[in-house]
């Protein structure tokens, strides 16, 4: 799995993986031009998406309506070091029976993006910078 982000200019970002691009952005007041979400947007946008999936998945192999899926992800900052410190994953569906409303939670626990936040992966940073000439 690969994404490449390319700068371009100011607070705008362009990430692409396998031929999709999107801009990701700062809002007005962070310094941005306002032209994509921002990178913790983009966390909480794939937090929700992934748990929708599962979810999705869950109704549809039991042949259940998934027209009124909705998933809303929020998250409270925390500081030292900054970061999202808390997240909150609220799910909608149909109506549905006991015994699928906690096969359908079972399911949304699933999710690889909730499973990566909770045990916190090992993130490499690599820099190719190229060393300036001596004069």
């Amino acid at each position: 799995m690969e994404v490449t982000a390319s700068y371009l200019g100011g607070t705008k970002f362009e990430a692409e993986a396998r031929g999709h691009r999107l801009i990701c952005d700062q809002p007005a007041t962070n310094g941005g031009w306002d032209e994509g979400m921002s990178p913790p947007e983009l966390l909480l946008a794939s937090l929700a998406t992934c748990a929708g999936y599962y979810a999705a998945q869950y109704l549809a192999a039991r042949h259940l309506p998934t027209g009124d899926l909705r998933v809303k992800v929020t998250a409270e900052k925390a500081t030292q070091p900054a970061r999202l410190g808390s997240f909150e994953i609220d799910v909608t569906t149909p109506e549905l029976d006991e015994r699928h409303q906690a096969g359908l939670y079972r399911a949304v626990k699933q999710c690889l993006i909730h499973n990566t936040l909770l045990t916190a992966p090992m993130i490499g940073i690599h820099l190719h910078a190229p060393e300036l000439a001596h004069a």
